[in-house]
């Protein structure tokens, strides 16, 4: 596993791949789809398996947010 954060699209349909979170969301609540979203989050993050990955996914979504 590298550990170096990757941002470009590894999904052959990136569409397919959002749609599929936002099936997952669906019908909840908001509440509910904020505990839906930390799971998936923790899930996601045990599978890299890297604090420097990890580290640097953090910065690029804060930058994303602070852009916004």
């Amino acid at each position: 596993m590298s550990d170096t954060l990757v941002t470009k699209s590894r999904f052959p349909d990136p569409d397919r791949a959002f749609r599929m979170l936002v099936e997952a969301r669906r019908g909840l609540t908001p509440e509910e789809a904020a505990a839906l979203d930390a799971r998936l989050v923790l899930l996601l993050a045990n599978h890299i398996g890297s604090e420097d990955v990890l580290r640097a996914a953090i910065a690029a979504a804060c930058e994303a947010m602070d852009a916004a």
